[in-house]
C-alpha cells in the first residue's frame, strides 16, 4: 500500500517568492500529510523590483538583492518544509514600455529550450515526483520568465521519461501527473472585495480585469488547504521585499479568507491534465 511517505510533489516556479504566493498553502498541507515536496526556482529573481514600499532604498537590499532574495527563498524553504533546487537561470526582467524593450541578453526567457528543458529533466530525474505542479501558457501573468517556465516545464514532462531524451541526465522517470495551478476569478474577486471593505487599495484591479478578458477553464482539481494558511504568511513574510505590498499580508486574508459559500480562499489549484 502507498503511504504520502512514499509520495513526492515538485512545484516548478519561475523566481524566488513565488513559492509563497503561487500554491504555498497546497505544499504545506502535503507536507504536513508526510508527502516530499521540492519547489523549483528556476532564475533567482535578480531583476526583481522592491515592491514593499517600507524596504525602498535600504542598502542591503539595493547593494546585493541577489542575497538577499536567496535568503529570503531559504527561509520560506524552512517555514514550508519544502527542499529547494535553483535551475541556475538569469531573471529576463518584465520589460515595460510601448513598445517594449528587447529582453536582455543571456536571460531565462532567451537561453536555448535544450538547455533549459535538461536542467529541468535532471532535476525531476533526481527527485523522481509523482505529481508537478506549474504555471498555464499565459503563466498565471505574462512575465516572460512565466510564459518561458510553463514551456520548459512542459518539454521536461515529455522527456524525462523518454530514455532516448538527454541520455546523459539520470535514469528515466516519468511522473503521473501535472497540474496547473492558479488563482481563480472567485478568489481573487473576493479578496479585491475584501480589500476594498477595509479602506485598503487593492491590488488586485488589474488582475481581475485580465481575468475576465480570457476564456474561463473548467477546474479539474480543488485542494482543501486552509490550515496551510498560517505557513503561507509566514513564507510570504520572508518574501517581504516583493511581497508585502501585493496584499499577501493584508488583514482581510484573516478576516475574509473564506469565500461567499465558506469555502477557504486558499483552495487551488486550477488544475489541468497534459494533453
Amino acid at each position: 500500500m502507498t503511504t504520502p511517505q512514499d509520495l513526492r510533489l515538485m512545484a516548478v516556479h519561475a523566481h524566488p517568492d513565488d513559492e509563497s504566493s503561487k500554491g504555498a498553502a497546497t505544499s504545506a498541507k502535503y507536507v504536513a500529510e508526510g508527502v516530499s515536496v521540492r519547489v523549483v526556482s528556476c532564475t533567482g529573481g535578480e531583476r526583481g523590483d522592491i515592491l514593499n514600499e517600507r524596504l525602498k532604498g535600504e542598502p542591503h537590499i539595493l547593494r546585493d538583492i541577489t542575497r538577499v532574495r536567496r535568503e529570503e527563498m531559504a527561509r520560506a524553504a524552512e517555514i514550508l518544509g519544502v527542499s529547494h533546487t535553483w535551475l541556475g537561470f538569469v531573471d529576463s526582467g518584465l520589460p515595460e514600455g510601448d513598445p517594449p524593450p528587447p529582453l536582455p541578453e543571456g536571460c531565462f526567457a532567451l537561453e536555448p529550450l535544450d538547455v533549459t528543458t535538461e536542467a529541468l529533466v535532471r532535476v525531476i530525474r533526481e527527485f523522481r515526483p509523482h505529481v508537478v505542479t506549474t504555471y498555464d501558457e499565459n503563466g498565471g501573468y505574462p512575465h516572460p520568465d512565466h510564459i518561458q517556465t510553463h514551456v520548459v516545464t512542459m518539454a521536461a514532462w515529455r522527456a524525462a521519461g523518454d530514455p532516448a531524451a538527454y541520455p546523459h541526465a539520470g535514469e528515466p522517470w516519468q511522473p503521473l501527473k501535472l497540474y496547473y495551478n492558479g488563482w481563480t476569478l472567485e478568489r481573487t474577486t473576493a479578496l479585491h472585495e475584501a480589500m476594498l471593505a477595509e479602506g485598503l487599495e487593492s491590488p488586485w484591479a488589474d488582475w481581475l480585469a485580465n481575468m475576465r478578458r480570457r476564456p474561463r477553464r473548467r477546474l479539474h482539481t480543488h485542494i482543501h488547504c486552509g490550515p496551510g494558511r498560517p505557513l503561507v504568511r509566514g513564507a510570504a513574510g520572508d518574501a517581504a521585499a516583493r511581497l508585502a505590498d501585493r496584499g499577501v499580508r493584508a488583514g482581510p486574508l484573516d478576516r475574509a479568507g473564506h469565500d461567499a459559500g465558506g469555502r477557504p480562499l486558499r483552495r487551488d489549484p486550477r488544475a489541468r491534465r497534459p494533453g
